[in-house]
């Protein structure tokens, strides 16, 4: 006899209708240092593939449009390895809008990461800079506070108090872009996580990802009560949303 929906479980044993917030092995402060960049290097190739990039340019675009002739000036919170940063940096070239894209995060492993892939590349000047966006101020001078697959590690109430700390702090527009939490969504992370990086670490925390997602209704209903209002929802491939706001 099959199980019903309500029955079924991820293999960790979790429901994937309700938000199941698990520690994912990224987080932890003792983390090994070459796991963790590996596991950074593999989050970057699910990066390219999802096409994370893709989602936030045409709102970033837009942005640039609106600020020109001046510098529409960016900053990515956790931003892990900065691959997002610099793909939408190289986007901004190809485009020939004047944006310049910094980048922050908590964890000193992924900033020393993202300043050695930016040395590499012979012309992108930008900051990445360690920050705790939960624990500290966020620096001000920003037109747009964008933040990517960030919010599922967080409690509802440290989600919502982020919420709160970027939309006072951006100059004009707020983009937030995570994982839609749905069996689809949980299996396309399974299997993506093992073709595209070997990092253990990556294999564990990307369907703990999933089961930590916000699904749409949720995360509307969690920027309304976090006084954002007027934002607009998209759906994005591969199962993720993309929220957007603007500041009048």
């Amino acid at each position: 006899m099959g199980r019903s929906v309500a029955d079924r479980r991820c293999e960790d044993g979790t429901l994937i209708q309700v938000r199941s917030l698990q520690s994912e092995l990224m987080d932890q402060p003792d983390i090994d240092r070459d796991l963790h960049l590996d596991a950074l290097r593999g989050l970057g190739r699910i990066n390219i593939v999802s096409r994370s990039a893709s989602i936030l340019w045409p709102a970033i675009a837009e942005a640039a449009r609106r600020v020109a002739p001046t510098t529409l000036r960016v900053l990515d919170i956790a931003c892990g390895g900065g691959d997002n940063a610099m793909t939408l940096a190289q986007r901004a070239k190809a485009a020939g809008l004047p944006i310049e894209i910094d980048g922050c995060d908590i964890s000193q492993c992924a900033i020393m990461e993202a300043r050695r892939r930016a040395d590499d590349a012979a012309n992108y000047n930008a900051r990445f800079f360690r920050l705790d966006a939960i624990a500290e101020p966020l620096p001000t001078g920003y037109d747009v506070l964008m933040c990517t697959l960030f919010l599922h590690h967080l409690e509802e109430d440290k989600a919502r108090g982020l919420l709160q700390k970027m939309s006072e702090a951006t100059g004009d527009t707020l983009l937030i872009c995570d994982l839609q939490r749905s069996w689809l969504g949980y299996g396309l992370a399974w299997v993506g996580c093992r073709l595209l990086t070997r990092s253990p670490i990556v294999h564990i925390d990307g369907p703990r990802s999933v089961a930590a997602a916000f699904a749409v209704d949720e995360i509307g209903s969690l920027a309304t009560r976090s006084g954002l209002d007027g934002i607009t929802l998209t759906h994005h491939w591969p199962q993720r949303w993309l929220l957007t706001w603007r500041k009048q």
